[in-house]
Parts: C-alpha cells; sequence; structure tokens
C-alpha cells in the first residue's frame, strides 16, 4: 500500500550540544563541508563572504588571568518553529516559498531552485544562520570525485543553509520503508557533525522522544537556547553549567540576570502560566 503523509507522524528532530564538551576543534565544520559539498575559495580570510552551514565561534568572559574562561559555540541553523509551530521568521518572509517548515521532520528546508536571491530570509534570520553564495562552486583538482551525490551543489546567486543533513533523513526514510517500518532507529539518522565530533559533545534526534538522548538532555536545567527571548522556539539547546555562558546567549537588560538552572522547558511553562 502506498503510504501518505498521513502515516507519518510529525516529529521534532533537535540537536543539544554541551558546551562543555566542545573544545573548538572544528571537526564539526569540516564534516559538513565534505558532507554537504560545500565549496571553499582561495582567499578565506573575508569570513563575511564566507560560506558555511555550521560555525564555531569563540568566546570569554572578559577576565583577567586567572579568571579568565573560554567557551566555544557551535552554530548551525536553528530550525526554528516561531511561537506557533511552523511559522520561522526565514519562512514567513520568503516570497518564493524557497524556504519552508517540513512538517514531518520540524526542519526548515531549502530549496536552491526557487531562490533567486532576494535575501529577506537572511534579513529576518536572528542568528545569521545562513548565507549567500557570491560565486559559483569551485572545487581544485580532482575534488570533484570525492562529491557527496546525495547533495546538489549550489549554483552562484541563491541562498543556502544548513539542513540537519535532510539527505541522511530520506535515506533512512528509504530503507526503513523496504523494510516495512513506519519509525526509525536513532542511529539511522544523524547528521555529520554530530558524528564527526570527537567529544560528543553535539546529540541529534528526536526532541519528543523518550528513547532518544536528546529528550533527556534538552530537559537539563543547565540547558538554554540562544535568543530565547525572541520566541524563536529553536530546535538547537545548548547545555553549560557556567552562568555566563547562559547569559551571552541572550541580550539582558542592565542588573538583569538569565534564568540559570531552571532550563528553557520550565522557563517556557513559567511564561505560559503567566499569560
Amino acid at each position: 500500500m502506498q503510504k501518505t503523509p498521513e502515516h507519518i507522524k510529525a516529529k521534532r528532530y533537535g540537536m543539544v550540544i554541551d558546551l562543555d564538551k566542545c573544545i573548538g576543534c572544528g571537526d564539526c565544520m569540516v564534516a559538513c563541508y565534505a558532507e554537504n559539498n560545500i565549496p571553499f575559495k582561495e582567499d578565506e580570510s573575508d569570513k563575511m563572504l564566507s560560506t558555511n552551514w555550521i560555525q564555531v565561534y569563540k568566546i570569554t568572559n572578559g577576565k583577567p588571568f586567572p579568571e579568565t574562561d573560554i567557551c566555544y559555540i557551535p552554530k548551525p541553523c536553528m530550525q526554528c518553529a516561531g511561537r506557533h509551530e511552523g511559522h520561522s521568521p526565514c519562512v514567513s518572509v520568503c516570497p518564493a516559498t524557497a524556504t519552508d517548515y517540513d512538517w514531518p521532520t520540524g526542519i526548515v528546508s531549502q530549496i536552491y531552485t526557487r531562490c533567486f536571491g532576494c535575501r529577506y530570509c537572511m534579513a529576518a534570520c536572528p542568528y545569521h544562520a545562513r548565507k549567500f553564495n557570491w560565486w559559483d562552486p569551485v572545487w581544485p583538482a580532482d575534488m570533484k570525485k570525492y562529491l557527496n551525490p546525495h547533495v546538489s551543489p549550489r549554483m552562484r546567486g541563491v541562498v543556502e543553509k544548513c539542513t540537519f543533513c535532510y539527505h541522511r533523513y530520506q535515506q533512512a526514510r528509504d530503507k526503513a520503508y523496504l523494510e516495512d517500518r513506519d519509525e526509525l532507529h536513532e542511529n539511522e539518522y544523524q547528521t555529520a557533525c554530530a558524528v564527526a565530533c570527537p567529544t560528543g559533545a553535539i546529540v541529534f534526534g528526536e526532541l519528543d522522544n523518550p528513547d532518544h538522548a536528546v529528550h533527556e538532555l534538552k530537559q537539563s536545567k543547565y540547558a538554554f537556547r540562544l535568543l530565547e527571548k525572541l520566541n524563536t522556539n529553536p530546535k538547537v539547546y545548548y547545555l553549560s553549567t557556567r552562568k555566563w555562558v547562559h547569559r551571552a546567549g541572550d541580550n539582558y537588560l542592565d542588573g538583569e540576570e538569565p534564568d540559570f538552572g531552571k532550563g528553557p522547558d520550565k522557563k517556557a511553562q513559567q511564561h505560559k502560566e503567566s499569560h
């Protein structure tokens, strides 16, 4: 029997990144480049013109030695859902429906053949997760032989971003379909960055599935999300036992302190009850 979308239960795939484990090695970036056919230029010194789907940022607590502390923050696309599920900032402004909210997975898609490069989505994204292709992709020597056949290279003049390696989800779904299964096992669909992380700082899975590690991790009292005040409802959670890292994750007024030790789910519940 042909399976229709009604047979597929809507899921929310997401990440939990433990910042206390991240060492800033950049393996996640290298894996992302290789997995998603991201080209690079001969001169990568101007990072404003670079193309990357995940970027590792370095922040400090601003204190002199010996109180100096450093934190590395890997930042992919947050796969926002918005205050109302599916109302992502970028999806809401795209005039060409080149980006859309995939209900079966909760992933914000990017359809390059529809994009005409207006960059409204880039202006709407508060996380600077979208990058514009200023040049046609070029790979030196025989590197074309090593491109991933499951990912289409993007042309000049379009916007691209992290898709949680959606092609891997499609491959896992095809395998499950052949085996007459509707559900995927946790290890069947994993992003390239999560697999490559040497310290296990990046954990990927279904946020609402109790059998997946991310379900419990996102409920930690030390979990938080970037710019939570915007109500973008991102699917990328961060963990840190350091209060200053939590504070760096959002914009706070003078004298205002982050809800350190409460966790995003508890804070969301308190916000709902107050309204």
